[in-house]
């Protein structure tokens, strides 16, 4: 039979990736929007994309959609059961119902983070780990458990939800939820902009500010480290209460490279109990291509499970 392809879409805060992946996790073709304003106008880019990819692909070899979303997601109907202000107003959107009435194709929808998990556990830095914490710093903070292969939920949808986690600072803005002492709020790429605006009165993108890192602009140093530190921390009381094989970091903060995961592991291994130092803290192999990959995949098998897969 001939190899069937998923589409894998990531919708961001700012951008909506969508490509076509082969059961391999190897990307084909890849398209992008910028993220609109409005949960409509989201579902409609979204639809956008997918047909985009389905008309470049070969009849008859596009089987499924897979979609990676910020918030918590009802795995049951696919809609978002609590979202953040990320998307504004995208709680309670029926995600999974509104793509698949408009595009014909059978779609599974999950939470963002847990897709990049998925990804990296199948494709990634996470191969090789029977129990692994996936952890996501980007326009948000989100995080998954993948324990032999799958993805752990929690009985409310929630596991791994590490934007919440309270620290003992205030960030220089708030979580999501609207709460200023949240990890989110410490470590996120906007946090660590909106810190160094606080100090300079520069106002910089993430990707200014990787800049100012390379150049040695100390001020930018000292926030993105202590923006790791904090993390480094929570990630060592986490691994505490719910022990893992493997910390893998990804998200577009990991952009910055070396100069915020040193930081972050000396943290953890300053802060974890003995058993624990050792655990590897690993860069996420599949880059910004990650949610993509593991949308499709996580997509493909559930059809496999479905005793429809196709090769």
């Amino acid at each position: 039979m001939a190899l069937a392809f998923a589409v894998g879409v990531d919708i961001g805060g700012t951008k909506i990736a969508a490509g076509l992946v082969d059961p391999t996790g190897r990307i084909h073709q890849v398209v992008a929007r910028r993220t609109p304003a409005g949960p409509d106008k989201v579902v409609a880019a979204v639809v956008e994309v997918i047909a985009e990819l389905a008309d470049r692909a070969r009849p008859g070899r596009l089987s499924v959609v897979g979609v990676g979303t910020p918030g918590v997601i009802d795995r049951g109907t696919g809609a978002v059961d609590y979202g953040s202000s990320i998307l504004p107003g995208w709680s309670a959107t029926p995600v999974r119902d509104l793509l698949a009435r408009a595009t014909g194709f059978e779609v599974v929808v999950e939470n963002d983070a847990r897709v990049m998990a998925y990804g990296e556990a199948m494709a990634g830095a996470g191969k090789g780990f029977e129990d692994a914490l996936y952890v996501s710093v980007g326009t948000g903070v989100g995080g998954a458990f993948v324990r032999n292969g799958a993805l752990v939920h929690g009985p409310h949808n929630s596991a791994g939800e590490l934007a919440h986690v309270l620290v003992p600072t205030t960030g220089a803005i708030r979580c999501g939820c609207g709460r200023p002492d949240h990890l989110e709020a410490v470590v996120s790429g906007p946090a660590i902009a909106a810190r160094y605006f606080e100090e300079t009165g520069d106002r910089l993108t993430l990707q200014e500010l990787v800049t100012r890192i390379a150049g040695g602009d100390l001020v930018a140093q000292r926030v993105l480290e202590a923006a790791a530190d904090t993390l480094g921390r929570a990630l060592a009381g986490l691994l505490a209460f719910r022990d893992s094989s493997a910390i893998i970091l990804g998200g577009g903060v990991l952009q910055i490279g070396t100069e915020f995961l040193l930081p972050v592991t000396r943290a953890f291994q300053a802060e974890a109990i003995p058993p624990l130092r050792g655990v590897p803290v690993l860069a996420a192999a599949l880059g910004r291509q990650g949610p993509l990959i593991g949308a499709a995949l996580l997509a493909l098998r559930t059809r496999c499970r479905a005793g429809e897969c196709h090769r």
